[in-house]
């Protein structure tokens, strides 16, 4: 794909945002641009709903979409108009568009989103009510949303959406939840069905729908909390897991920030890399993990967490290492004291970066105890207890001591 040009070009792209009522939603400005434009690109559906309103060389999304853009970019300097659903720049082409062509280059025009129609129809203030795209994307992106009271409206891929959504909720203890789907909103097709998640039993809906979700919570329901250090029983694992207390402490050791990729050396579970980025949707994890046993269980409990892009790698470090993206954060967890494991997580660590290191062996604690004396950081030493029965009476149960190395490079 070409790259954006250096200076401020007249512009040339059009990006305009349509509804289901085509033309008649359309000001007089817009339609002129369509009618002049030799060459109009959009959905085979955006094409129907124009009509007679294009002139010019009408060009269908091709698979895979790159194609497209690389076609629409050759055409640079030349009037182009782009045809999107709605608001084109949420979660739609605009934005895709963003990343090559300069905003000077550009003019936009767009429509009132599915997400702005749907609250309008529902009565549900816009800014109190999360929303998400589930269009070709994990439908196990909504769990982090689902908390009591929440609202959320989300984009779906098709019409058996709304159904997966549905079972999602009832198998996951969200069976009372109230959802209601909108469909072939600002058209003469449009339709709203509402049901409890658990009754959902609604067939042949358009494949152009949104979902809004009321969240009720039933005793069993899985809701992650805002806070650091979930209950380990949310966790499918082998007993390789860093527990809650030392999880939290070190996600704040870690101190995530926005945009940034970690790496969870000797993943385990993948809990670190999880609760990582459960802090902001901008937060990525490459997970490195040798067992193909875990490897798969890492993988599940993203998915069940509402993070399925975290990313894993199956192999031993240091040797998984390579060619990995640069991270601004390394945890090491496992594999720690194994020969070259700290000096290549080190290396590949940005300037500025953070390295969170815990140790349970002996062997481990020497190695901390020497990086922390040749390279300085902090050092730290956790013990935890909990309170157990001691025959007919409690008493302080003592987890293994944990020491932790925090050390961010210069």
């Amino acid at each position: 794909m070409s790259d954006m040009p250096s200076h401020t070009p007249k512009p040339w792209l059009t990006i305009i945002g349509i509804g289901e009522d085509g033309p008649e939603g359309l000001g007089d400005h817009a339609k002129r641009l369509i009618l002049a434009a030799p060459a109009v690109f959009g959905g085979e559906r955006h094409h129907a709903l124009m009509g007679n309103l294009i002139a010019g060389e009408r060009l269908v999304w091709q698979s895979p979409f790159e194609t497209s853009i690389d076609a629409i970019l050759r055409r640079r300097g030349t009037p182009v108009v782009v045809l999107a659903s709605g608001d084109p720049f949420l979660f739609g082409i605009g934005a895709t568009l963003s990343r090559h062509v300069n905003a000077e280059e550009m003019r936009t025009i767009p429509a009132p989103s599915a997400f702005s129609m749907a609250a309008s129809r529902l009565g549900w203030p816009l800014q109190e009510t999360a929303c998400l795209s589930l269009h070709a994307r994990s439908i196990h992106l909504i769990r982090p949303h689902l908390h009591p009271g929440r609202r959320i409206i989300a984009l779906t891929s098709d019409g058996e959406g709304p159904g997966e959504l549905a079972s999602l909720l009832s198998n996951s203890g969200f069976g009372h939840s109230r959802i209601t789907v909108l469909e072939a909103l600002g058209g003469a097709r449009e339709r709203i069905l509402s049901t409890s998640a658990e009754d959902f039993q609604f067939r042949d809906i358009n494949p152009l729908n949104v979902c809004a979700v009321e969240v009720k919570t039933g005793k069993e329901a899985r809701v992650l909390s805002f806070a650091t250090g979930l209950d380990d029983e949310l966790f499918e694992h082998d007993g390789q897991i860093t527990k809650r207390e030392i999880r939290a402490l070190t996600l704040s050791a870690l101190a995530p920030r926005h945009g940034e990729l970690l790496w969870d050396i000797g993943a385990g579970s993948g809990s670190i890399g999880i609760e990582w980025m459960l802090r902001d949707p901008s937060l990525k994890t490459v997970a490195i993990e040798q067992s193909p046993e875990r490897v798969s269980r890492i993988a599940r409990n993203a998915s069940a967490f509402g993070v399925p892009g975290l990313a894993v790698v199956e192999g031993a470090a240091p040797a998984a290492l390579s060619g990995l993206p640069e991270p601004d954060a390394i945890f090491v967890g496992g594999g720690g004291s194994e020969p070259g494991v700290m000096d290549a997580a080190i290396v590949s660590l940005k300037s500025g970066g953070r390295l969170v290191a815990n140790a349970v062996t002996l062997e481990m604690e020497a190695v901390l105890l020497a990086e922390q004396a040749r390279r300085g950081g902090f050092l730290t030493r956790i013990e935890i207890s909990r309170a157990g029965p001691i025959g007919a009476m409690s008493g302080w149960r003592p987890a293994m001591p944990v020491v932790q190395w925090r050390w961010i490079k210069d």
